[in-house]
């Protein structure tokens, strides 16, 4: 299959029209990451003349400095310069998975036309960091995969309608996985499903690097002045915060930004990062990535959820061979709030979810 590559791109434009360059804006952002000017053109080996060109340019374009330069420190971004880096990773984290979901329909649809391979595992998935390691390793490895990322609620209704394989899902462990399960379950067949075990990851609350609002608990949401940035109401985050909420008591309209939203956990981050919300629900992932303190919440299962049929397809053998892999559950378990304890394993509705069907008998 030939690839598709679609990456996000965006610049500003000065009253004449005159675009900021994109390697400014790069290179702001590799400031940022290394800590100077002249540590970023060490570490990514450019010119440090060519790349104070780029900063004058810029200033001049934009009418204000970028950079504050003190003896013996080096360079820091200016306020104006940060606002710029932290747009950047905005729009990469909400727009990268839209984007390659975008471009694997595409693949899709260029491969019928050049009659190329027909052979393709369509894999319809909440985004997660384990999941997206999968994908990039079946590509990888030469296996065709069409993704579609999705909230978790859509993505299990999909394979139920039949338009995927392989419906990438997570669930809530302890006293929450009951009321979980009972929210898929239409979509859920106990003969037919089989539910393969992918990671356990940590969800919690982001917030600025110290605490600085003192955010402990889902009741510190409902603060005076916190303002809080949400998930999208199909996802898995969404529900879960809709279960702390309703054990704690607290309404929705209590929440200043409940229904402001974000599509990843990584754009959760990046908007917590650039100071436009003081707080978001997501996996510790991106909140390490992006510098944050995490407060630690709960801990869910990501699982990949397929029709018993399907088990001995080569799709799914493939599939399995990875999950299974040591260097692959290496790759999870280094992921900051993962773990790849059950990678791979393979387990009936009832042996996945035991709890829920014992209180279904007592019933």
């Amino acid at each position: 299959m030939h690839k598709v590559s679609i990456k996000p791109q965006w610049t500003i434009s000065d009253a004449e029209g005159q675009n900021l360059s994109h390697r400014l804006l790069e290179l702001l952002s590799d400031v940022q990451e290394h800590g100077s000017l002249s540590g970023s053109c060490k570490i990514t080996g450019g010119s440090y003349r060519h790349a104070w060109n780029l900063i004058r340019q810029g200033e001049a374009q934009l009418g204000m400095p970028l950079l504050n330069m003190e003896r013996g420190k080096g360079s820091t971004l200016t306020p104006l310069a940060e606002k710029l880096v932290w747009a950047g990773h905005r729009i990469s984290a909400r727009l990268t998975p839209t984007l390659e979901t975008l471009a694997s329909e595409l693949e899709g649809e260029l491969s019928k036309v050049m009659a190329a391979d027909k052979d393709v595992l369509k894999v319809h998935a909440s985004h997660g960091f384990a999941i997206e390691k999968l994908i990039e390793t079946l590509v990888v490895n030469g296996y065709n995969v069409e993704r579609k990322y999705v909230g978790s609620q859509e993505s299990v209704a999909s394979l139920f309608a039949g338009n995927c394989e392989l419906a990438g899902f997570h669930v809530p462990q302890g006293e929450f996985e009951e009321i979980a399960f009972q929210h898929y379950a239409k979509w859920l067949n106990p003969k037919n499903s089989r539910i393969i075990h992918v990671a356990s990851r940590r969800q919690g609350i982001m917030v600025a690097p110290g605490n600085p609002l003192e955010i402990y608990s889902i009741a510190d949401l409902a603060k005076p002045g916190v303002r809080f940035i949400n998930r999208q109401p199909s996802s898995g985050t969404y529900f879960l915060l809709e279960c702390f909420l309703k054990k704690a008591k607290i309404t929705p309209e209590q929440i200043n930004g409940f229904n402001q939203s974000e599509f990843t956990h990584a754009a959760i981050a990046a908007y917590v990062a650039s100071g436009m919300a003081d707080a978001g629900l997501g996996v510790e992932t991106p909140s390490r990535r992006f510098k944050l303190d995490f407060v630690p919440l709960a801990t869910e299962q990501y699982f990949l959820l397929c029709n018993k049929e399907n088990m001995q397809s080569p799709h799914l053998k493939s599939v399995l061979k990875v999950l299974n892999d040591k260097i692959f559950q290496k790759t999870v378990n280094d992921l900051p709030g993962y773990s790849a304890e059950k990678c791979g394993r393979v387990e009936t509705l009832q042996e996945a979810f035991p709890k829920s069907f014992q209180s279904n008998k007592s019933q």
